[in-house]
Formats: structure tokens, C-alpha cells, sequence
């Protein structure tokens, strides 16, 4: 991933409003949900919300499809991967992490105990 794509995507999760609809799209999986859905799941205003979803689409992080009269929004997971694994890339100096959270480098946690 290139850094102008990493900085455009962490951007556009840094502000409140749009980090929310992003967590509400991951979690609601695939499928995805309307613009009415998730105005009324996060009482973000309609006007409001669409500056968000063209925000989050700008940066490449949720996409859009047609379904009838509704337009349906899902988080694009290979670019949430993506951006994951960016972040991650050089973790622990290339030691294995833990899965807990927050990462911990498995050399940290043996250092510990």
C-alpha cells in the first residue's frame, strides 16, 4: 500500500462520525446497509452522513452498489486489510506478535514473564 493511500484512509478515519459508520460497516459484514440504515443507527443526519460515505469512498475504505431504489454501503475489507497489514508490516522487528490486545511482541511478553 502506498503511503499517500495509508495517510488519505487514516484521515478519513480520524474524525468521529466517519470512524463510526466504518466500525458499523465492519460489523455488519458483506451485506452491507442503506444510507437510511445507518443515519438511523448512528443518528447522524442524512446530510451529514452522505458527506461521510464519500468521504470513506474517497479514501477507498467502503464501496457502493445499486440494489433497487436503495444504495447499499460495505466496508471494502481488503483495503481494511491492506491497511492493516501496512501498519503492522515491521511489528516486534519482525518477531511473531501475540494476538492480544494491544499487540504485544512475543519477545515483550517473554521478556515478562
Amino acid at each position: 500500500m502506498e503511503i499517500k493511500s495509508v495517510v488519505t484512509a487514516l484521515a478519513a478515519l480520524a474524525q468521529n462520525s466517519r470512524l463510526a459508520v466504518f466500525r458499523l460497516l465492519v460489523q455488519t459484514g458483506p451485506g452491507g446497509l442503506s444510507a437510511g440504515s445507518i443515519s438511523e443507527a448512528l443518528g447522524i443526519a442524512p446530510s451529514s452522513l452522505s458527506f461521510h460515505l464519500k468521504e470513506l469512498a474517497h479514501a477507498g475504505l467502503i464501496r457502493s452498489r445499486q440494489e433497487s431504489r436503495y444504495v447499499i454501503y460495505s466496508a471494502n475489507f481488503q483495503a481494511m486489510n491492506e491497511l492493516i497489514g501496512f501498519l503492522t508490516e515491521n511489528c516486534c522487528s519482525g518477531a511473531p506478535c501475540t494476538t492480544s490486545t494491544p499487540i504485544q511482541c512475543a519477545s515483550d511478553q517473554e521478556t515478562r514473564e
